[in-house]
């Protein structure tokens, strides 16, 4: 899954080398946004961080590890989803994503993570897919609600969030569960 159409105005690309001063653009002009939930942003954050987290991206894909993929809408790069890894002894993986602000309420993130939840039940033929939301990240919260995730508890204190630490919820699915409706 190199490339996704998820509709008619939203693809799903792998993020390449070239795509360096695009998605660093997002990221500051969502600068505030993007860092409330995000323990992977840095104040000192440049470019030539981006093209590392790219290069890093292709190494992990090269190595069946997960992969990032763009999330583009209307012709503009308008976030980002990616299988966080791949435990293949286990068959499951975990999906991270975020959205520019501007983005956001249009349904982007959900279908992008139907799609990959979809490809990973399908195609890869994993068994189990989770996401973890920081407790009191609502907007985040929303979407695996919404798809059908069951909430399977909260890790307290699970991750170290730009000073302090934040409880996060799990939510899982299960390839047997995952309904029929939802496949693309």
């Amino acid at each position: 899954m190199l490339s996704y159409k998820v509709d008619d105005e939203t693809e799903l690309r792998l993020i390449e080398p070239r795509h360096a001063e695009r998605l660093d653009a997002l990221i500051e002009r969502n600068r505030e946004h993007i860092r409330e939930w995000s323990p992977w942003f840095k104040d000192d954050r440049s470019v030539e961080n981006t093209r590392s987290f790219i290069r890093r991206n292709l190494s992990k894909l090269a190595a069946d590890e997960g992969f990032a993929l763009a999330i583009w809408h209307r012709g503009e790069m308008a976030g980002q989803i990616e299988y966080n890894y791949f435990d293949w002894a286990n068959r499951r993986t975990e999906l991270g994503y975020w959205l520019g602000a501007s983005f956001q309420g249009r349904g982007l993130a959900t279908n992008s993570c139907r799609a990959l939840i979809d490809y990973a039940f399908a195609e890869l033929k994993l068994n189990r897919v989770e996401m973890r939301c920081g407790v009191e990240n609502v907007r985040s919260r929303r979407i695996p609600e919404r798809l059908g995730f069951k909430e399977e508890g909260v890790v307290r204190q699970a991750e170290w969030l730009h000073g302090r630490f934040v409880d996060m919820v799990i939510y899982g699915m299960l390839a047997s569960e995952w309904p029929a409706n939802h496949r693309s």
